[in-house]
């Protein structure tokens, strides 16, 4: 909420130097509309389609309030690079099960419109609502708090990384295409995915693009072009620049008239897995463990802890949690860790966050995928972050153990645990489960599941392995970190 507040009010002062400004109503938008048309007989009303079904109602009523008054209503596809609707009519009347036929729909569509040019603000006027009229429809105050909206802070400190608006986003964008532009200049495609530094500054871009703080299609030809520039003879690998960015679009579009899509039991593309029963005595502590980020293992928690304090963590971190969660350690529903990333994720897109879950877990892209597959919670991060820095900086309790220990304290002695002041049991909490014991035993579940329900399924899925391992941020020296079977271990 502090994000779009702050995306809200960055956009007000842009407008205030041409003499206009933000108004900000509280309330049903077709009342707020009406009287609006009654006293001041607006003709015309124009709004950003919004594709995921759960607003769909919303924005229906916006229109047939508009065909009822005859007021000109204007919906415009800009949150996408595509319309999903088009997509899924280009594909038959039914969305492409797979990202590679995604990627031949849209390239039957055509290339992506590239994004408008600035407003010319000198043709541009803007009106004054009358005092009596903001009264009466309760518009906002210039500077609203999230407070204003009922939602309280939480306790523990809340560090300031990310701040919203399009001012912000666009500096950020300058330092995105120098960071892309030293990469490709050195032969690298998409380091921010195969050399993840989880230590450095970020430079994603989301949190700006759910906001809509920065186009969609800016950013996309931006990415494109310099590509382009750099490497005029290798066109089909452009790409491989904005594939980040083609995902997102294939959950949005996969989403597209299915209000059940964030969760298992009425999800249509959705494997009804047996994961662990909120009765389960065990349910509530370990899903505690997880989300206050007091599992017992050092990379796990540095990653949830981050979370809860900045709003934001790198894909690779969250697809680590997320199997850990699920499939990988926990056996716990998918459904509890989208919503507790809902609400803490800046850039947590209903769509796209349900659609990585969904993936992640094993939950909805099950064809080819060998579900088990595991991410181990030592190894996994030690290969980012050999030396800890990262786990240090978030999970203070194992700070003064030797390198070797950081991502298993449970492996040093308790001399060396004195000594650090990182005693399991007292300091830092015993793992919540032993990793090679639960990963077997899951694994195992897995396979006996996908032979059960995937037959006859539609379902979408990886179109091969290697676009698998591109999705989970896994480049191929990374293979030894994952268990492929039961006997394999995740080591």
């Amino acid at each position: 909420m502090k994000f779009l507040l702050e995306s809200l009010k960055d956009l007000d002062a842009q407008l205030r130097k041409h003499s206009g400004r933000l108004y900000m109503f509280k309330g049903n938008p077709t009342n707020v509309f009406r009287r609006l048309w009654e006293e001041l007989g607006i003709k015309k009303i124009c709004f950003e389609q919004d594709c995921e079904p759960i607003w769909s109602e919303r924005d229906k009523s916006v229109v047939e309030m508009c065909s009822e008054l005859g007021i000109e209503c204007v919906e415009k596809v800009s949150h996408t690079l595509w319309d999903p609707k088009l997509v899924i009519r280009t594909n038959g009347g039914i969305p492409p099960l797979t990202y590679q036929m995604f990627m031949h729909t849209t390239s039957v569509i055509g290339p992506p419109p590239r994004p408008c040019s600035d407003i010319d603000f000198t043709r541009v006027h803007f009106g004054v609502l009358p005092l009596y009229l903001c009264q009466e429809l309760k518009v906002i105050s210039d500077s609203p708090t999230p407070e204003d909206f009922g939602l309280e802070k939480e306790e523990g400190n809340k560090l300031v990384i990310w701040v919203g608006g399009e001012t912000r986003a666009l500096k950020h964008l300058e330092s995105r295409v120098q960071t892309e532009q030293e990469a490709l200049a050195s032969r690298i495609l998409q380091a921010n995915q195969t050399q993840p530094n989880l230590l450095s500054a970020p430079t994603s871009q989301s949190a700006a693009l759910r906001f809509g703080c920065l186009s969609i299609r800016r950013f996309y030809w931006t990415l494109r072009d310099l590509f382009n520039e750099m490497y005029e003879d290798m066109p089909s690998l452009s790409q491989s620049v904005t594939s980040q960015l083609i995902w997102r679009e294939y959950f949005y579009t996969m989403s597209v008239d299915n209000p059940y899509y964030a969760e298992m039991e009425r999800n249509p593309i959705c494997l009804k897995i047996n994961w662990l029963p909120r009765t389960d005595p065990t349910h509530q502590k370990k899903l505690d463990s997880w989300k206050n980020g007091m599992t017992g293992y050092p990379f796990i928690d540095a990653v949830m802890r981050q979370l809860r304090t900045e709003g934001w963590v790198h894909h690779v971190a969250r697809n680590a949690v997320a199997c850990f969660l699920t499939r990988g350690d926990l056996w716990i529903s998918w459904e509890d860790g989208l919503e507790h990333f809902l609400k803490y994720l800046l850039d947590a897109d209903w769509s796209v966050c349900a659609g990585n879950w969904m993936y992640v877990s094993s939950s909805a892209f099950e064809q080819l995928f060998d579900c088990t597959f595991c991410i181990c919670p030592v190894s996994f991060g030690r290969r980012f972050d050999p030396y800890g820095e990262y786990v240090k900086r978030y999970v203070n309790e194992v700070r003064k153990l030797p390198v070797e220990y950081i991502y298993e304290p449970w492996t040093a002695s308790i001399e060396v645990q004195e000594q650090a002041g990182c005693v399991i049991g007292r300091d830092y909490p015993e793992r919540i489960v032993d990793h090679n014991l639960v990963s077997r035993e899951n694994s195992t579940r897995m396979e006996s599941i996908r032979k059960e329900l995937l037959t006859g399924m539609p379902h979408c899925c990886p179109t091969n392995t290697e676009e698998l391992m591109k999705f989970m941020w896994l480049p191929p020296d990374l293979h030894k970190h994952i268990s492929k079977t039961v006997v394999d271990e995740c080591q």
